[in-house]
Order: C-alpha cells, then structure tokens, then sequence
C-alpha cells in the first residue's frame, strides 16, 4: 500500500464524513486492502519481503478517503484479532490515563517521535459493522490506544498534536507508562 499519506499532507487534517449504508464497494475493497496490510506489517518475513512498516491500525483518511471508518489489526496469542467499525464513537472511558513509554507511532509519520501522548486506559467504542449493524468494544491498553489514536485521524488529529514540542514528557507524571 504505497498510497498511505505523509504527516506533510493536508488531507490529513480534514474532519472525515459519516458513512451511509449500504457500504459503498470501494470502501469495502480499501477495507479489505487495510486488513491485509496491518495483518502483513505484523508477520516479520512478509513485513521484511514487502517492504512494510508495522502498523497495527488505520483510519480511511490515511488513503485519502475522507470517510469514518477504521481497521485495526491487534497480534494475540494465536494469531491476530481484527476489528473493522464504521462511525466510530468513544462512548465510555476510564479514568486512568496512559501512554506509550517508547512513543506512539503513525503509519502517516515517517520519523520516531518522543514524547507523552495521555491516553485513556479503557474505553468504550461504539459503531457499525460492514453491513450497517451496531457493534460494541471494550478495549484496554495497548487496543484502547489504539482506537483513541484512529478516532482521532477521522477528526484530523495527529497524535504529535498531543506533545509539547518544549517539553516533550509533559503530564507523564499523571499517566501510567505501558
């Protein structure tokens, strides 16, 4: 998928629109295209002969659709649990608030970046399958980032947003390191 976009691309900033049902046939091709690539980047011998960086997930901005749905593709003991919601909401959340010790990641940003990025350690998520049915998930730590982080691609928001460029580590003393 060579056709991701780069932090530099202004699409990325666009708040995406809510998806109509029936699912329009691309969308559900571009769906499968997103699956197939996180599942891949995460597999080190396809991730290596494909030239894949890993990603575990991706919203449909990052192709340039500037449409409300998301994949995400979590590694678990025996094999990969992969969840497709479209119109995303966060309808619950924890209190306790997280973040990545090593610094979240992007498919959309070519570069390590350092820094705090307060996550909620829990929330809720609410939308709809392919088929236009309402779906629910619970996610925690590292799945919770990252729906958090794709939800906040269809509101064109970057996750180095969060981070002051001064201060880098800035409220890392009121989140819990994962």
């Amino acid at each position: 998928m060579k056709d991701i976009l780069d932090e530099k691309d202004k699409r990325l900033r666009l708040t995406s629109k809510e998806v109509t049902f029936p699912m329009d046939k691309e969308d559900l091709k571009k769906i499968d295209l997103m699956v197939e690539y996180l599942t891949n980047s995460q597999i080190e011998e396809k991730a290596e002969k494909y030239h894949l960086r890993p990603g575990m997930g991706m919203a449909a901005i990052q192709l340039g659709i500037p449409k409300r749905y998301i994949t995400i593709v979590e590694e678990v003991e025996d094999g990969f649990d992969t969840y497709v919601v479209v119109n995303p909401k966060i309808i619950s959340n924890s209190e306790e608030q997280i973040y990545v010790e090593q610094g979240e990641g992007c498919l959309s940003v070519n570069r390590d970046v350092v820094g705090c990025v307060p996550r909620y350690a829990r929330v809720t998520v609410e939308g709809y399958d392919t088929e236009g049915n309402k779906i629910r998930v619970r996610a925690r730590e590292e799945l919770a980032i990252a729906f958090q982080h794709e939800i906040d691609h269809l509101n064109g928001i970057l996750f180095t947003d969060y981070i002051d460029p001064k201060n880098p580590m800035k409220n890392s003393d009121k989140c819990r390191p994962i």
